[in-house]
Protein backbone atom coordinates (compact mmCIF):
# COMPACT_ATOMS: atom_id res chain seq x y z
CA UNK A 1 0.00 0.00 0.00
CA UNK A 2 1.12 3.84 -0.95
CA UNK A 3 0.84 6.85 1.22
CA UNK A 4 1.67 10.38 0.34
CA UNK A 5 3.03 10.32 3.57
CA UNK A 6 5.64 7.96 3.20
CA UNK A 7 6.32 7.90 -0.62
CA UNK A 8 6.31 9.92 -3.42
CA UNK A 9 5.71 9.61 -7.21
CA UNK A 10 8.55 9.52 -8.83
CA UNK A 11 7.24 10.14 -12.91
CA UNK A 12 8.17 13.51 -14.15
CA UNK A 13 5.05 16.00 -13.54
CA UNK A 14 4.11 18.14 -16.49
CA UNK A 15 2.31 21.01 -15.14
CA UNK A 16 0.60 21.89 -18.56
CA UNK A 17 -0.51 18.34 -18.87
CA UNK A 18 -2.39 15.91 -17.57
CA UNK A 19 -1.70 16.17 -14.21
CA UNK A 20 -1.75 20.26 -14.59
CA UNK A 21 -5.64 20.03 -15.72
CA UNK A 22 -6.33 17.64 -12.97
CA UNK A 23 -4.73 19.59 -10.65
CA UNK A 24 -6.34 22.80 -11.33
CA UNK A 25 -9.85 21.32 -11.46
CA UNK A 26 -9.42 18.95 -8.50
CA UNK A 27 -6.81 20.26 -6.77
CA UNK A 28 -8.36 21.86 -4.21
CA UNK A 29 -10.72 19.38 -2.77
CA UNK A 30 -7.98 16.80 -2.79
CA UNK A 31 -6.42 19.22 -0.28
CA UNK A 32 -9.01 19.69 1.56
CA UNK A 33 -9.89 15.92 1.91
CA UNK A 34 -5.99 14.76 2.62
CA UNK A 35 -5.80 17.99 5.01
CA UNK A 36 -9.05 16.58 6.86
CA UNK A 37 -8.29 13.06 6.84
CA UNK A 38 -4.62 13.00 7.85
CA UNK A 39 -5.17 15.87 9.95
CA UNK A 40 -2.54 15.98 12.70
CA UNK A 41 -2.33 17.65 16.34
CA UNK A 42 0.62 18.38 17.80
CA UNK A 43 1.75 16.37 20.87
CA UNK A 44 5.17 16.92 22.57
CA UNK A 45 6.67 18.25 19.91
CA UNK A 46 6.05 15.69 17.05
CA UNK A 47 2.58 16.19 14.51
CA UNK A 48 0.37 12.95 15.84
CA UNK A 49 -2.44 12.10 12.96
CA UNK A 50 -5.96 11.66 14.22
CA UNK A 51 -6.26 8.62 11.53
CA UNK A 52 -3.37 7.11 13.40
CA UNK A 53 -5.33 7.15 16.25
CA UNK A 54 -8.46 6.45 15.36
CA UNK A 55 -6.55 2.82 13.98
CA UNK A 56 -4.21 2.11 16.82
CA UNK A 57 -7.52 2.54 19.03
CA UNK A 58 -9.31 -0.01 16.90
CA UNK A 59 -6.54 -2.37 17.69
CA UNK A 60 -6.01 -1.78 21.37
CA UNK A 61 -9.74 -2.14 21.30
CA UNK A 62 -9.92 -5.45 19.40
CA UNK A 63 -6.74 -6.75 20.58
CA UNK A 64 -8.24 -6.34 24.39
CA UNK A 65 -11.91 -7.43 23.73
CA UNK A 66 -11.50 -10.18 21.70
CA UNK A 67 -8.60 -11.37 23.94
CA UNK A 68 -6.25 -12.33 21.13
CA UNK A 69 -4.14 -15.16 21.57
CA UNK A 70 -2.33 -16.29 18.05
CA UNK A 71 -0.23 -18.75 19.42
CA UNK A 72 -2.78 -20.94 20.95
CA UNK A 73 -5.07 -20.16 18.10
CA UNK A 74 -2.59 -21.35 15.50
CA UNK A 75 -3.56 -24.88 15.93
CA UNK A 76 -6.40 -24.06 13.97
CA UNK A 77 -5.45 -21.39 11.63
CA UNK A 78 -3.05 -23.78 10.11
CA UNK A 79 -5.61 -26.44 9.50
CA UNK A 80 -8.28 -23.90 8.07
CA UNK A 81 -5.53 -22.52 5.52
CA UNK A 82 -4.73 -25.98 4.43
CA UNK A 83 -8.56 -26.51 3.62
CA UNK A 84 -8.99 -29.56 6.60
CA UNK A 85 -12.02 -27.72 8.05
CA UNK A 86 -14.02 -26.89 4.57
CA UNK A 87 -15.78 -28.48 2.20
CA UNK A 88 -16.60 -28.27 -1.40
CA UNK A 89 -19.69 -28.12 -1.18
CA UNK A 90 -19.91 -24.96 1.23
CA UNK A 91 -20.80 -21.81 -0.48
CA UNK A 92 -17.95 -19.58 -1.44
CA UNK A 93 -15.85 -18.91 -4.61
CA UNK A 94 -12.21 -19.37 -2.87
CA UNK A 95 -10.12 -21.24 -0.32
CA UNK A 96 -8.47 -19.80 2.83
CA UNK A 97 -4.94 -20.50 1.22
CA UNK A 98 -6.27 -18.55 -1.92
CA UNK A 99 -8.05 -15.46 0.41
CA UNK A 100 -4.96 -15.33 2.70
CA UNK A 101 -2.56 -15.07 -0.35
CA UNK A 102 -5.13 -12.14 -2.21
CA UNK A 103 -4.94 -10.24 1.11
CA UNK A 104 -1.27 -10.56 1.49
CA UNK A 105 -0.68 -9.90 -2.98
CA UNK A 106 -2.55 -6.29 -1.90
CA UNK A 107 -0.26 -5.69 1.52
CA UNK A 108 3.29 -6.85 0.12
CA UNK A 109 3.83 -4.09 -1.77
CA UNK A 110 6.17 -2.16 -2.74
CA UNK A 111 5.45 -0.08 0.79
CA UNK A 112 7.33 -2.49 2.44
CA UNK A 113 10.24 -1.84 0.58
CA UNK A 114 10.34 1.84 -0.59
CA UNK A 115 7.94 3.09 2.46
CA UNK A 116 9.89 1.16 5.16
CA UNK A 117 13.26 2.45 3.84
CA UNK A 118 11.94 6.40 3.60
CA UNK A 119 10.30 5.54 7.00
CA UNK A 120 13.88 4.58 8.40
CA UNK A 121 15.84 7.98 6.87
CA UNK A 122 13.13 9.65 8.70
CA UNK A 123 12.47 8.33 11.96
CA UNK A 124 15.77 6.67 12.76
CA UNK A 125 16.76 2.92 12.92
CA UNK A 126 13.87 2.82 15.67
CA UNK A 127 11.18 3.17 13.55
CA UNK A 128 11.67 -0.81 12.44
CA UNK A 129 10.26 -1.80 15.95
CA UNK A 130 7.59 0.43 15.99
CA UNK A 131 6.66 -0.81 12.44
CA UNK A 132 6.97 -4.32 13.66
CA UNK A 133 5.11 -3.55 17.38
CA UNK A 134 1.99 -1.90 15.19
CA UNK A 135 2.09 -5.10 13.16
CA UNK A 136 1.41 -7.07 16.46
CA UNK A 137 -1.26 -4.96 17.13
CA UNK A 138 -2.77 -5.33 13.44
CA UNK A 139 -3.49 -8.81 14.12
CA UNK A 140 -6.55 -8.38 16.10
CA UNK A 141 -8.17 -5.85 13.79
CA UNK A 142 -7.90 -8.32 10.43
CA UNK A 143 -9.39 -10.83 13.24
CA UNK A 144 -12.21 -9.28 13.17
CA UNK A 145 -12.54 -7.83 9.99
CA UNK A 146 -12.31 -11.67 8.36
CA UNK A 147 -14.90 -12.92 11.11
CA UNK A 148 -17.42 -10.32 10.47
CA UNK A 149 -16.70 -10.76 6.49
CA UNK A 150 -17.74 -13.97 7.00
CA UNK A 151 -20.67 -13.67 9.40
CA UNK A 152 -22.93 -11.13 7.71
CA UNK A 153 -22.66 -12.02 3.77
CA UNK A 154 -25.02 -12.86 0.78
CA UNK A 155 -24.99 -16.25 -0.27
CA UNK A 156 -26.69 -16.65 -3.52
CA UNK A 157 -28.61 -19.36 -5.14
CA UNK A 158 -25.44 -20.82 -6.86
CA UNK A 159 -23.37 -21.19 -4.10
CA UNK A 160 -21.54 -17.58 -4.51
CA UNK A 161 -21.02 -15.20 -2.47
CA UNK A 162 -20.96 -11.15 -1.49
CA UNK A 163 -18.60 -9.81 1.47
CA UNK A 164 -17.08 -7.23 2.66
CA UNK A 165 -17.53 -4.42 5.27
CA UNK A 166 -20.31 -3.20 3.07
CA UNK A 167 -22.12 -5.98 3.91
CA UNK A 168 -21.75 -6.49 7.11
CA UNK A 169 -22.67 -2.93 7.65
CA UNK A 170 -25.82 -3.57 6.62
CA UNK A 171 -26.36 -6.94 7.40
CA UNK A 172 -24.88 -6.99 10.89
CA UNK A 173 -26.11 -3.45 11.71
CA UNK A 174 -29.90 -4.36 10.46
CA UNK A 175 -29.72 -7.39 12.76
CA UNK A 176 -28.86 -5.50 16.05
CA UNK A 177 -31.85 -2.73 15.18
CA UNK A 178 -29.70 -0.39 13.16
CA UNK A 179 -31.04 -1.01 9.33
CA UNK A 180 -30.42 2.97 8.02
CA UNK A 181 -27.66 3.15 10.01
CA UNK A 182 -25.93 -0.34 8.45
CA UNK A 183 -27.08 0.75 4.97
CA UNK A 184 -25.63 4.51 4.96
CA UNK A 185 -22.43 3.23 6.36
CA UNK A 186 -21.75 0.94 3.57
CA UNK A 187 -22.42 2.86 0.97
CA UNK A 188 -20.23 5.39 2.48
CA UNK A 189 -17.48 2.37 2.47
CA UNK A 190 -18.03 1.49 -1.15
CA UNK A 191 -17.83 4.33 -2.30
CA UNK A 192 -15.17 5.69 -1.05
CA UNK A 193 -13.69 2.04 -1.48
CA UNK A 194 -13.81 1.52 -4.86
CA UNK A 195 -12.13 4.91 -5.41
CA UNK A 196 -9.45 4.39 -3.01
CA UNK A 197 -8.34 1.20 -4.75
CA UNK A 198 -8.20 3.12 -8.12
CA UNK A 199 -5.05 5.25 -7.48
CA UNK A 200 -3.38 3.09 -4.97
CA UNK A 201 -3.79 -0.20 -7.09
CA UNK A 202 -3.41 0.64 -10.57
CA UNK A 203 -1.82 4.00 -11.07
CA UNK A 204 0.60 4.28 -8.01
CA UNK A 205 1.90 0.75 -8.61
CA UNK A 206 2.83 1.00 -12.83
CA UNK A 207 4.13 4.48 -11.99
CA UNK A 208 6.32 3.39 -9.72
CA UNK A 209 7.64 0.33 -11.72
CA UNK A 210 7.70 2.36 -15.04
CA UNK A 211 9.99 4.92 -13.01
CA UNK A 212 12.26 1.31 -11.56
CA UNK A 213 12.67 0.39 -14.82
CA UNK A 214 13.38 3.63 -16.41
CA UNK A 215 16.61 4.48 -13.80
CA UNK A 216 18.07 1.21 -14.18
CA UNK A 217 17.93 1.14 -18.01
CA UNK A 218 19.63 4.57 -18.35
CA UNK A 219 17.10 7.11 -16.76
CA UNK A 220 17.38 9.90 -19.13
CA UNK A 221 19.12 8.03 -21.68
CA UNK A 222 16.45 4.71 -21.66
CA UNK A 223 14.45 3.81 -24.43
CA UNK A 224 11.70 4.01 -21.73
CA UNK A 225 12.30 7.39 -20.81
CA UNK A 226 8.78 9.18 -21.80
CA UNK A 227 7.49 5.95 -22.83
CA UNK A 228 6.04 4.73 -19.54
CA UNK A 229 3.43 3.06 -21.43
CA UNK A 230 5.39 0.50 -22.67
CA UNK A 231 5.51 -0.67 -19.23
CA UNK A 232 1.89 0.40 -18.96
CA UNK A 233 1.14 -2.35 -21.74
CA UNK A 234 3.14 -4.70 -20.70
CA UNK A 235 1.08 -5.05 -17.06
CA UNK A 236 -2.05 -4.69 -18.20
CA UNK A 237 -1.96 -6.86 -20.60
CA UNK A 238 -1.54 -9.99 -17.82
CA UNK A 239 -3.54 -8.14 -15.64
CA UNK A 240 -6.54 -8.08 -17.73
CA UNK A 241 -6.22 -11.79 -18.49
CA UNK A 242 -6.14 -12.85 -14.78
CA UNK A 243 -9.01 -9.96 -13.95
CA UNK A 244 -11.57 -10.98 -16.32
CA UNK A 245 -11.75 -14.50 -14.70
CA UNK A 246 -12.93 -12.67 -11.78
CA UNK A 247 -12.02 -13.67 -8.17
CA UNK A 248 -11.22 -17.36 -8.74
CA UNK A 249 -8.44 -16.92 -11.29
CA UNK A 250 -7.26 -13.67 -9.33
CA UNK A 251 -6.96 -16.44 -6.37
CA UNK A 252 -5.40 -18.47 -8.59
CA UNK A 253 -2.75 -16.21 -9.80
CA UNK A 254 -2.17 -14.47 -6.69
CA UNK A 255 -2.00 -18.13 -4.56
CA UNK A 256 1.17 -18.90 -6.99
CA UNK A 257 2.74 -15.12 -7.13
CA UNK A 258 2.80 -14.49 -3.00
CA UNK A 259 4.37 -17.41 -2.20
CA UNK A 260 6.99 -17.13 -5.11
CA UNK A 261 7.65 -13.43 -4.96
CA UNK A 262 7.91 -13.47 -0.72
CA UNK A 263 10.64 -16.68 -0.98
CA UNK A 264 12.12 -14.20 -3.71
CA UNK A 265 12.39 -11.39 -1.58
CA UNK A 266 13.52 -13.17 1.78
CA UNK A 267 15.74 -14.64 0.67
CA UNK A 268 17.69 -12.00 -1.41
CA UNK A 269 17.53 -10.11 1.60
CA UNK A 270 19.15 -13.07 3.74
CA UNK A 271 21.99 -12.45 0.70
CA UNK A 272 22.33 -9.22 1.49
CA UNK A 273 23.08 -9.08 5.25
CA UNK A 274 25.24 -12.30 5.00
CA UNK A 275 27.44 -10.10 2.47
CA UNK A 276 26.88 -7.99 5.51
CA UNK A 277 26.87 -10.31 8.76
CA UNK A 278 29.46 -8.28 11.19
CA UNK A 279 26.86 -5.30 11.10
CA UNK A 280 23.78 -7.62 11.98
CA UNK A 281 24.19 -7.38 15.53
CA UNK A 282 24.94 -3.54 15.51
CA UNK A 283 22.14 -3.10 13.74
CA UNK A 284 19.82 -4.67 16.06
CA UNK A 285 21.56 -2.88 18.88
CA UNK A 286 20.41 0.42 16.80
CA UNK A 287 16.89 -0.51 16.17
CA UNK A 288 15.87 -0.96 20.03
CA UNK A 289 18.27 1.91 21.06
CA UNK A 290 16.35 3.90 18.33
CA UNK A 291 13.08 3.13 19.63
CA UNK A 292 13.04 4.26 22.90
CA UNK A 293 16.13 6.39 23.13
CA UNK A 294 16.07 8.54 19.30
CA UNK A 295 18.87 11.30 18.63
CA UNK A 296 17.69 14.18 16.34
CA UNK A 297 14.15 12.77 15.84
CA UNK A 298 11.13 15.59 16.07
CA UNK A 299 9.58 14.98 19.24
CA UNK A 300 12.07 12.06 20.17
CA UNK A 301 10.22 8.35 21.47
CA UNK A 302 7.11 9.58 20.24
CA UNK A 303 8.06 10.58 16.78
CA UNK A 304 9.79 8.01 15.97
CA UNK A 305 6.92 5.84 16.87
CA UNK A 306 4.34 7.74 15.01
CA UNK A 307 6.55 7.26 11.62
CA UNK A 308 6.66 3.49 12.75
CA UNK A 309 3.48 2.86 13.43
CA UNK A 310 2.13 4.98 10.11
CA UNK A 311 3.98 3.08 8.00
CA UNK A 312 2.69 -0.26 9.48
CA UNK A 313 -0.65 0.76 9.05
CA UNK A 314 -0.27 2.05 5.53
CA UNK A 315 1.33 -1.30 4.94
CA UNK A 316 -1.04 -3.66 6.56
CA UNK A 317 -3.86 -1.96 6.50
CA UNK A 318 -5.44 -3.22 9.24
CA UNK A 319 -8.81 -1.44 10.04
CA UNK A 320 -9.28 -0.75 6.34
CA UNK A 321 -11.47 -3.52 5.99
CA UNK A 322 -9.59 -5.37 2.96
CA UNK A 323 -10.01 -8.97 5.06
CA UNK A 324 -13.46 -8.86 5.05
CA UNK A 325 -13.46 -8.23 0.91
CA UNK A 326 -10.93 -11.32 0.46
CA UNK A 327 -11.90 -13.95 3.60
CA UNK A 328 -15.76 -13.52 3.32
CA UNK A 329 -16.00 -15.58 0.17
CA UNK A 330 -14.03 -18.40 0.88
CA UNK A 331 -15.90 -21.61 1.87
CA UNK A 332 -15.33 -22.98 5.53
CA UNK A 333 -18.07 -24.37 8.28
CA UNK A 334 -17.36 -21.25 10.93
CA UNK A 335 -16.72 -18.01 10.60
CA UNK A 336 -14.14 -17.87 13.21
CA UNK A 337 -11.78 -19.53 11.19
CA UNK A 338 -10.99 -17.22 8.73
CA UNK A 339 -10.76 -14.54 11.93
CA UNK A 340 -7.87 -16.98 12.83
CA UNK A 341 -6.27 -16.86 9.65
CA UNK A 342 -6.64 -13.44 8.59
CA UNK A 343 -4.85 -12.51 11.77
CA UNK A 344 -1.46 -13.57 10.75
CA UNK A 345 -1.20 -11.05 7.92
CA UNK A 346 -0.13 -8.06 9.59
CA UNK A 347 2.50 -10.35 11.12
CA UNK A 348 3.97 -11.69 7.83
CA UNK A 349 3.92 -7.93 6.08
CA UNK A 350 4.94 -5.41 8.85
CA UNK A 351 6.59 -7.88 11.12
CA UNK A 352 8.46 -10.14 8.27
CA UNK A 353 8.85 -8.38 5.27
CA UNK A 354 9.07 -4.63 6.60
CA UNK A 355 11.64 -5.89 8.84
CA UNK A 356 14.00 -7.74 6.91
CA UNK A 357 13.65 -4.67 4.52
CA UNK A 358 14.45 -2.29 7.51
CA UNK A 359 17.59 -4.36 8.63
CA UNK A 360 18.64 -4.78 5.10
CA UNK A 361 18.80 -0.77 4.75
CA UNK A 362 20.51 -0.73 8.16
CA UNK A 363 23.27 -2.67 7.75
CA UNK A 364 24.19 -1.43 5.03
CA UNK A 365 23.86 2.53 5.94
CA UNK A 366 21.31 3.51 3.75
CA UNK A 367 19.21 4.57 6.55
CA UNK A 368 21.99 7.44 6.44
CA UNK A 369 21.26 8.63 3.22
CA UNK A 370 18.82 11.24 3.37
CA UNK A 371 17.20 13.04 0.59
CA UNK A 372 16.73 9.46 -1.67
CA UNK A 373 13.78 7.47 -2.34
CA UNK A 374 12.91 4.33 -1.31
CA UNK A 375 13.24 2.50 -4.05
CA UNK A 376 17.05 4.03 -4.66
CA UNK A 377 17.69 3.59 -1.13
CA UNK A 378 16.84 -0.25 -1.28
CA UNK A 379 18.83 -0.94 -4.73
CA UNK A 380 21.86 0.66 -2.80
CA UNK A 381 21.44 -1.80 -0.28
CA UNK A 382 21.31 -4.86 -2.73
CA UNK A 383 24.13 -3.58 -5.04
CA UNK A 384 26.40 -4.02 -2.03
CA UNK A 385 26.40 -7.99 -3.08
CA UNK A 386 26.74 -6.73 -6.74
CA UNK A 387 25.36 -4.90 -9.55
CA UNK A 388 23.45 -7.61 -10.67
CA UNK A 389 22.33 -8.49 -7.92
CA UNK A 390 19.75 -5.77 -7.93
CA UNK A 391 18.06 -7.19 -10.46
CA UNK A 392 16.51 -9.58 -8.61
CA UNK A 393 15.15 -6.72 -6.48
CA UNK A 394 13.71 -5.75 -9.63
CA UNK A 395 11.46 -8.70 -9.74
CA UNK A 396 10.21 -8.26 -6.87
CA UNK A 397 9.83 -4.87 -7.42
CA UNK A 398 7.66 -5.79 -10.70
CA UNK A 399 6.24 -9.47 -8.95
CA UNK A 400 5.00 -6.75 -5.43
CA UNK A 401 3.45 -4.57 -8.04
CA UNK A 402 1.63 -6.87 -10.21
CA UNK A 403 -0.10 -9.05 -7.17
CA UNK A 404 -1.34 -5.38 -6.02
CA UNK A 405 -2.80 -4.38 -9.42
CA UNK A 406 -4.32 -7.75 -9.18
CA UNK A 407 -6.00 -8.10 -6.06
CA UNK A 408 -7.20 -4.54 -5.56
CA UNK A 409 -8.86 -4.56 -8.61
CA UNK A 410 -11.29 -7.72 -7.16
CA UNK A 411 -11.61 -4.90 -3.83
CA UNK A 412 -12.52 -2.07 -5.81
CA UNK A 413 -14.74 -4.92 -8.62
CA UNK A 414 -16.63 -5.98 -5.46
CA UNK A 415 -17.34 -2.43 -3.81
CA UNK A 416 -18.16 -1.12 -7.09
CA UNK A 417 -20.79 -3.79 -7.46
CA UNK A 418 -22.33 -3.46 -4.56
CA UNK A 419 -23.19 0.04 -5.00
CA UNK A 420 -25.09 -0.85 -8.33
CA UNK A 421 -26.61 -4.22 -6.65
CA UNK A 422 -24.02 -6.33 -7.62
CA UNK A 423 -24.34 -5.76 -11.39
CA UNK A 424 -22.33 -7.72 -13.43
CA UNK A 425 -22.18 -4.83 -16.65
CA UNK A 426 -20.82 -2.18 -13.85
CA UNK A 427 -18.04 -4.74 -12.00
CA UNK A 428 -16.80 -5.12 -16.00
CA UNK A 429 -16.94 -1.69 -16.69
CA UNK A 430 -14.63 -1.11 -13.42
CA UNK A 431 -12.77 -3.51 -14.30
CA UNK A 432 -11.87 -2.46 -18.42
CA UNK A 433 -11.31 1.77 -16.67
CA UNK A 434 -8.99 0.04 -13.73
CA UNK A 435 -6.79 -1.70 -16.64
CA UNK A 436 -6.63 1.19 -18.71
CA UNK A 437 -5.74 3.40 -15.72
CA UNK A 438 -2.50 0.94 -15.24
CA UNK A 439 -1.22 2.23 -18.90
CA UNK A 440 -2.49 5.80 -17.57
CA UNK A 441 -0.63 5.48 -14.47
CA UNK A 442 2.83 4.53 -15.97
CA UNK A 443 2.98 7.26 -18.32
CA UNK A 444 2.48 10.17 -16.26
CA UNK A 445 2.01 10.90 -12.42
CA UNK A 446 -1.54 11.69 -11.73
CA UNK A 447 -0.50 13.21 -8.23
CA UNK A 448 -3.64 14.47 -7.67
CA UNK A 449 -5.59 11.08 -7.94
CA UNK A 450 -2.88 9.39 -6.05
CA UNK A 451 -3.22 11.79 -2.88
CA UNK A 452 -7.17 11.61 -3.19
CA UNK A 453 -7.09 7.53 -3.44
CA UNK A 454 -4.59 7.38 0.02
CA UNK A 455 -6.73 10.10 1.42
CA UNK A 456 -10.04 8.24 0.67
CA UNK A 457 -8.24 4.62 1.46
CA UNK A 458 -8.28 5.43 5.16
CA UNK A 459 -11.08 7.55 4.92
CA UNK A 460 -13.33 4.49 4.78
CA UNK A 461 -11.41 3.28 7.89
CA UNK A 462 -13.75 5.00 10.10
CA UNK A 463 -17.16 3.29 8.71
CA UNK A 464 -15.19 0.27 8.97
CA UNK A 465 -13.91 0.60 12.52
CA UNK A 466 -17.54 2.18 13.69
CA UNK A 467 -18.69 -1.37 12.57
CA UNK A 468 -16.60 -3.56 14.21
CA UNK A 469 -17.07 -1.36 17.86
CA UNK A 470 -20.91 -1.79 16.94
CA UNK A 471 -20.89 -5.46 16.41
CA UNK A 472 -18.07 -5.92 18.94
CA UNK A 473 -20.37 -8.08 21.50
CA UNK A 474 -21.70 -10.95 18.70
CA UNK A 475 -18.28 -10.98 16.97
CA UNK A 476 -16.52 -12.10 20.41
CA UNK A 477 -19.69 -14.38 21.15
CA UNK A 478 -18.91 -16.02 17.77
CA UNK A 479 -14.96 -16.48 18.38
CA UNK A 480 -15.68 -17.34 21.85
CA UNK A 481 -17.47 -20.36 20.82
CA UNK A 482 -15.53 -21.16 17.83
CA UNK A 483 -12.68 -21.52 20.67
CA UNK A 484 -14.37 -23.59 23.35
CA UNK A 485 -15.92 -26.18 20.77
CA UNK A 486 -12.63 -26.06 19.50
CA UNK A 487 -10.76 -26.84 23.01
CA UNK A 488 -13.78 -29.33 23.58
CA UNK A 489 -12.03 -31.40 20.42
CA UNK A 490 -15.97 -30.47 18.49
CA UNK A 491 -14.39 -28.82 14.99
CA UNK A 492 -13.41 -32.08 13.27
CA UNK A 493 -11.25 -32.05 9.78
CA UNK A 494 -13.67 -32.80 6.84
CA UNK A 495 -13.13 -36.11 4.96
CA UNK A 496 -10.29 -35.97 2.59
CA UNK A 497 -12.55 -36.51 -0.07
CA UNK A 498 -14.62 -34.11 0.82
CA UNK A 499 -12.37 -30.90 1.62
CA UNK A 500 -10.89 -28.42 -0.61
CA UNK A 501 -7.07 -28.05 -0.72
CA UNK A 502 -4.84 -25.81 -0.90
CA UNK A 503 -5.50 -24.39 -4.46
CA UNK A 504 -8.58 -26.22 -5.60
CA UNK A 505 -11.64 -24.98 -3.89
CA UNK A 506 -14.13 -27.41 -6.30
CA UNK A 507 -15.56 -24.86 -7.51
CA UNK A 508 -17.89 -24.78 -9.23
CA UNK A 509 -20.52 -27.30 -8.11
CA UNK A 510 -23.81 -27.97 -6.65
CA UNK A 511 -23.43 -26.03 -3.25
CA UNK A 512 -25.32 -26.05 -0.55
CA UNK A 513 -26.64 -22.36 1.20
CA UNK A 514 -26.82 -21.49 4.67
CA UNK A 515 -28.03 -18.37 6.64
CA UNK A 516 -25.40 -16.21 7.21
Amino acid sequence: MSSTLTTHILAQEDPGGIDGAIQSVFGPFVDFLETAVFFSVPVLGADLPLVVVWLVAGGVFCNVYLRVRPIKDAKQAIRAVRGMLAKKSDPGQVTSFQAFATELAGTIGLGNIAGVAVAITMGGPGASFWIATAGVLGMAVKLAEATLGQMFRRVNDDGTVAAGPMYFLEYGLKSIGKPKLGLSLGYFYAIGMAFAVMGAGNIFQANQVAMHLTDITGGEDSFLFGNGWIVGIAMAIPAAVVLIGGINSIANATSRLVPVMSVLYAVAVFVVLGFNFSEIPNAFVQIFQGAFTPEGISGGILGVAIIGIQRALFSNVAGVGTAALAHGVTKNRRPAEEGLVAAWEPFLDSVIVCTLTAIAIIVTGEHLNEGADGITLATNAFATVSYGFTFILTACIVLFAFSTVLSYCYYGQINFGYIFNDNKRAKQIYSVIYIIMIVVGASVSLDTVVRFSDATFFLVAIPNLLGIYLLAKPLRKEISSYREAAAAGKIEPVPEKDRVNLLDNGFPTKQTSKKD
